[in-house]
């Protein structure tokens, strides 16, 4: 017995092309002719060669007549790819299959027809395909008249769907034509890939392994927005805010107290007053919990990148941090740029324009 190819490689061959082709009825009947004379070939020789599924091309989508308006219908090759990879193992002799066991005389069995032979399963492909050229011969002599009388047919068809038991069927839409291409189209990248991955083994895996990371980046991703939007309003229920935290004394104080060292001439001292104000202001109006242990790029991180208060803060912090931090000297205008920037935030009319344009 020959030894038979493996059953990746039949299951491979034996897989349909996946495109078909626009044929008329001569381009379609030559077709028969030449998978006719394949056929011949594979039954005279039965090897790999002349029995290769490849050498049977795409299906074809033929018209039903030479009407300009004809239906047009497809013709699919799968089973004559699928008997030509058969045809590459030649039958068994009849000598190795007498040796089978008779069926026990106690428990008899029914008798099972058998299999027919993989020779004449090609003889009834030619006869097949034979007949296939015969219709193809008479649907390319059919006439005008043949034509016109099946338009009369689908006149006919189309006054029964128009009767009160058809009228809620409904015709494909133009979404439905789109999502059918799409399908099509995703099943002839899965197939390419398939091929691919048969081809070379470690690019499926490649695509399978990188599908998964791809779809587990983009989970944390979201997490990470979904978690930095929702931080800010994660308020404990507690009735007042924490002690030492910048609420716990009212920001009208804290103004105060920077309009007075303003006064004095103490600019350092006004711009850090003010800065807590603003940040009293905030947190009573519980944009965050009160913690007095932050620092001041904590309470600006707490502040979403797309709300309307963080520009003016972050501006605000940073002249806080040169002034209070970085040792830098203080003047008039750095304490009336932070009041501006202060009263914005405590009068809230930057949310209110960031809600009226909107």
């Amino acid at each position: 017995m020959g030894a038979s190819p493996a059953r990746g490689e039949v299951q491979a061959a034996v897989q349909p092309s996946g495109h078909w082709r626009e044929a008329s009825l001569a381009e379609y009947r030559q077709h028969l002719v030449g998978l006719q004379a394949v056929v011949t070939a594979c039954s005279q020789t039965r090897d790999t060669h002349t029995c290769d599924p490849a050498l049977v091309g795409p299906d074809d989508r033929v018209p039903l007549s030479n009407a300009p308006t004809a239906e047009q219908r497809l013709v699919r090759y799968g089973w004559l790819r699928a008997l030509l990879a058969k045809a590459q193992v030649k039958d068994e002799s009849p000598a190795k299959t007498k040796g089978t066991p008779a069926p026990d005389a106690g428990n008899p069995e029914p008798a099972r027809p058998p299999k027919p032979a993989t020779s004449q399963m090609l003889q009834a492909a030619e006869t097949r395909l034979t007949q296939d050229i015969a219709q193809a011969d008479n649907a390319a002599a059919s006439t005008p008249a043949a034509a016109a009388d099946h338009s009369r047919e689908r006149a006919a068809m189309k006054q029964v769907l128009a009767e009160r038991d058809f009228r809620g069927l409904e015709s494909p839409t133009a979404r439905d034509s789109a999502l059918e291409k799409l399908g099509d189209w995703l099943n002839r990248l899965f197939q390419s890939a398939a091929k691919l991955g048969t081809a070379a083994a470690w690019v499926g895996r490649v695509m399978v392994y990188g599908f998964i990371l791809a779809v587990c980046v983009g989970l944390v991703l979201g997490l990470i927005q979904l978690e930095r939007r929702w931080r800010i309003r994660l308020i404990p229920e507690s009735d007042g805010p924490a002690t030492g935290a910048a609420s716990a004394r009212d920001w009208q104080l804290w103004l105060a107290d920077a309009r007075g060292a303003a006064a004095a001439g103490q600019w350092r001292q006004a711009v850090h007053f003010v800065y807590w104000a603003a940040i009293s202001r905030l947190e009573s109006r519980r944009l965050w919990p009160a913690d007095r242990a932050r620092t001041p790029r904590e309470y600006l991180a707490l502040v979403a990148a797309d709300d309307p208060r963080q520009p003016q803060l972050a501006a605000l912090t940073r002249g806080f941090e040169r002034t209070w931090y970085g040792g830098r000297a203080a003047a008039e205008s750095d304490y009336r740029k932070a009041e501006a920037l202060a009263n914005t935030l405590i009068s809230g009319t930057s949310a209110a324009a960031k809600g009226g344009a909107r």
